[in-house]
């Protein structure tokens, strides 16, 4: 009776004090990401006052967050969207991979870790964070952007990307045969196809199936149909986010757009609830050993995040502002990182890359709402001030050369 009481004044606690912090956010028109991690760093391990009664629940209720985070994303797009943004944005998908696992390899080998370690530390500068950048979106009103779909077909390359690399690097740190290792993979494969396959050509029927006029039973049937096929996922080792992701695809019309108003008010708590809780598990005093490395890893692959997004977008067809929103939006690292990194820490195999990784994400994803915000500004204005640095005329040029550019002007104007 006590433990239970304990567990309800704390878990009350952590969601009053999200409320407070999201009216704060929301009173200076910023993403309250980056404040709720903070909080989770001050009341977890080693943080100012660690919760203990409610951890589990928390954990469980993070799970859901970035389940229902992947669903809504993917309710915003038909199947059909989805294959033609695949087919179209491939390229997209091979320059992310180069571009940004690249300099995580590197820096696990300047630091002696061996090529295991540098698979690892790969995956975890390659793959952004699929569920703070859809609340990111979702925050800025950004959902319905030009750009979107180019943002949204990269991080759906990366998820579903994860169902070829993580049987890989699990094979590879627990030192099973390659047969072995082939076979996980296939599964993987399958499963991922088989998922995609039947949101592609059945979704229609499944959309039949969930739709009703009771938003009780609707909300029920598509939370449920979206947690099993979650779960089923995980089990066959795919991510639970990619089969939410695409339960969402499969979902279309009227159907979806009832789920979405249902499930938006979940999703914002839920969705809090895994930030607080990646917080939670980060040790402020594991951070500071390997904070430099950590920071010069963050600055370079922002950098090549912002020019991944640029790239895809610009191909697209995006105008130069959409262009840097689609860059600034996708520097934010999450769930997925952390999840790979897990996976090393587990097996053992270097002491320091959890810490650096716990690091290295904490940074971009504090720094990625930012980024998704004031990227495209601070382009344009710089961009502004050289076109005006260009285009100024010295005071100190003589009058005669003056008048010759001014002439050229006019002509210029003339032809126009």
């Amino acid at each position: 009776m006590h433990s239970s009481a304990v567990f309800l004044i704390e878990f009350g606690a952590i969601i009053l004090g999200l409320g407070l912090l999201g009216r704060f956010a929301g009173r200076f028109h910023f993403s309250p990401i980056p404040l709720y991690l903070l909080a989770g760093l001050a009341f977890g391990e080693g943080g100012l006052l660690p919760l203990g009664a409610s951890e589990e629940f928390v954990a469980i209720g993070a799970e859901i967050g970035v389940i229902l985070l992947l669903l809504m994303l993917g309710l915003e797009y038909t199947a059909s969207d989805l294959v033609s943004n695949l087919k179209t944005q491939y390229p997209a998908g091979l320059v992310d991979a180069t571009l940004n696992a690249l300099p995580g390899a590197a820096m696990a080998l300047l630091l002696g870790w061996g090529p295991v370690a540098a698979v690892v530390l790969a995956g975890v500068t390659w793959i952004s964070s699929s569920g703070v950048i859809a609340k990111v979106m979702g925050d800025l009103g950004r959902l319905g952007n030009r750009e979107t779909p180019v943002i949204l077909s990269i991080l759906v390359l990366e998820d579903l990307a994860m169902a070829v690399y993580l049987p890989i690097v699990t094979a590879l740190l627990a030192g099973v045969s390659l047969a072995a290792g082939s076979i996980t993979l296939a599964i993987a494969l399958g499963v991922a196809g088989l998922v995609l396959f039947v949101a592609v050509r059945y979704g229609r029927v499944l959309s039949r199936f969930v739709s009703s006029d009771d938003p009780e039973k609707l909300l029920l049937v598509v939370l449920g149909l979206t947690l099993l096929v979650a779960g089923i996922a995980q089990q066959l080792q795919v991510s639970a986010a990619v089969g939410a992701f695409l339960v969402g695809i499969a979902l279309s019309g009227e159907v979806a757009e009832g789920a979405h108003n249902l499930l938006s008010p979940l999703r914002d708590l839920f969705a809090a609830v895994f930030f607080v809780f990646f917080g939670l598990h980060t040790d402020p005093a594991s951070i500071p050993p390997v904070i430099l490395p950590a920071l010069a890893l963050a600055v370079v692959t922002a950098g090549t995040k912002i020019a991944t997004g640029y790239w895809a977008a610009k191909r697209a067809g995006i105008s130069a502002k959409g262009r840097w929103r689609a860059g600034g939006t996708l520097v934010a690292r999450g769930e997925f990182s952390v999840v790979i990194a897990g996976l090393a820490v587990t097996a053992g195999i270097e002491p320091a890359l959890g810490p650096l990784a716990t690091a290295y994400v904490l940074v971009l994803v504090i720094i990625g709402p930012l980024t998704a915000r004031y990227t495209e500004p601070i382009a344009t204005r710089l961009t502004a001030r050289r076109g005006k640095s260009v285009s100024v005329v010295p005071t100190d040029v003589e009058a005669p050369h003056a008048e010759t550019l001014e002439s050229v002007d006019d002509g210029s104007a003339g032809r126009a």
